[in-house]
């Protein structure tokens, strides 16, 4: 297989910053309660907006 100039190679590749793995401090600790209430809260503004939406049709 050809290697094409506009390719990053295996290791360059593994040593981008987006391509690091998260660090074990750093990650943010939520409880599926939290997590219920922003999606409760995503759902409610999603059907306002479609309620909004359907209103000017």
């Amino acid at each position: 297989m050809a290697k094409h100039d506009n390719q990053l190679s295996k290791a360059e590749v593994q040593t981008t910053p987006l391509n690091k793995m998260p660090d074990p401090e750093d990650e943010v600790e939520f409880s599926a309660e939290e997590a219920a209430e922003v999606f409760e809260r995503n759902e409610t503004e999603n059907t306002e907006h479609a309620d909004h939406q359907n209103e000017r049709m």
